[in-house]
This record gives C-alpha cells, structure tokens and sequence, in this order.
C-alpha cells in the first residue's frame, strides 16, 4: 500500500461515514413516515450534501494523490472530513417522535449545514491552491479555483439564509443541476481553456510541469 492509498483510505472512510448518516437518517424517516411529516425540503438538502460530499471525494483524489505524504497532510484532510461529518450529521435529526415535521428541523439546521460546506470547500480550494504555489500554471490555477469557489459561495451562502422555500430550492436546486450535469457530460466539454474544471467543488487537476529543454 502506497502512502497516498493509506491516506486516501483513512479519508475515505471518514467521508463515507458522512454518506453513512445521510442514509440513515432518510431510510429512518421513510420507516416513520406513517408517523412524521417528511416534506421535501429536508430531502433536497440532503440530495446536495451527498451530492457535494462525492464531488468533494473526487477533488481530494485530484488534490492529494500527487502530494507527499506527511502527518500535517492526514490532520488537514481529517479537518476536512469531519466539517462534512457534522454537517452530514444534522441534515435529519437523530430522534424521531409521533407527529414530528421535519421542515421544522430543516429550518433550524440548514443554515449550520450549508456554511459548513462551504467552510469545507473552502478549506480545500485553499489547499489546492497552496500546494501549487510557485509551480508553472499557478496564476491559472490559482484563478480557475477562484472563480469555481466564488460560484459556490454565490449559490450557497444565500440559500443558507434563505427564508423562503422558492429561494431555497431556486439556489440548490440549480447547483444540483449543475453537479448532475458535470455526472454526465464527459470531462472534456466542461472544462475551461485553462483546464479547470466547470464543476464547483471540485479541484482542477494540477498544472503539467513545464516540459524539459534538451541541453545543445
């Protein structure tokens, strides 16, 4: 087992526990449902957070995989994983009783939830971008990064504080899609001209080393 195979081992499992609790959460809601009101407001914020945990699962093998191993590099990456872990943790509440509404609990959580995503691919955009500083592609790299956090941010932050179920579902719903989209359209046509990825959340892949003169 290599170093980044060990690293991404232990990273995955603390993401896959987040997957974990959001799946619990919604097939406990579905065996109660006789009892509870579900809604879909609750539905649509956890469809997101999976959604936005496997689009992150899929920048941290981009951003890691060529970096070198160290005891800093797994407390970063465990930093990470557990913003999501919290946030994962309260998209359903953890006690179930007769009469329940789970909007109710989604207005009280989806404010707590969405900044900690965001707070989470923050966190990675910085390390993305610190683990290219100074090599050749940084300034696009660095830009294309920029704009795809921005584009997060913009689409998030406000559907955090939003009060109104239109908003709310107008702002989500068109970052689902565009997760949703960049699933299905290959690589290729989604990618800028500086080769960053059009998907928020997701690491760009590292600038190529710049190619090696041949000595005259």
């Amino acid at each position: 087992m290599s170093a980044f195979e060990f690293f991404f081992s232990f990273y995955g499992m603390v993401l896959g526990l987040s997957v974990a609790v959001i799946a619990t959460g919604f097939a406990t809601a579905i065996q109660h449902r006789k009892a509870i009101r579900i809604g879909w407001l609750t539905l649509l914020l956890a469809l997101f957070v999976a959604l936005d945990i496997a689009t992150f699962w899929d920048a941290a093998w981009h951003t890691f995989r060529d970096a070198p191993f160290s005891y800093g590099m797994l407390v970063i990456g465990l930093a990470i994983a557990l913003v999501y872990f919290i946030a994962a943790s309260l998209v359903f509440p953890h006690q179930i009783t007769d009469g329940l509404d789970l909007d109710d609990h989604f207005w009280a959580n989806k404010k707590v939830v969405l900044l900690l995503t965001t707070a989470a691919n923050a966190l990675m955009v910085l390390v993305s971008v610190l683990q290219q500083l100074g090599k050749p592609g940084f300034e696009a790299f660095a830009t294309g990064m920029g704009g795809l956090l921005a584009l997060y941010v913009v689409l998030v932050v406000p559907a955090a504080f939003a009060r109104s179920r239109r908003w709310f579902a107008g702002l989500l719903g068109l970052h689902i899609l565009l997760y949703l989209a960049s699933a299905v359209v290959p690589a290729s046509l989604i990618q800028s001209p500086s080769g960053t990825p059009v998907n928020p959340g997701a690491a760009a892949p590292a600038p190529s080393p710049a190619p090696a003169t041949t000595a005259r």
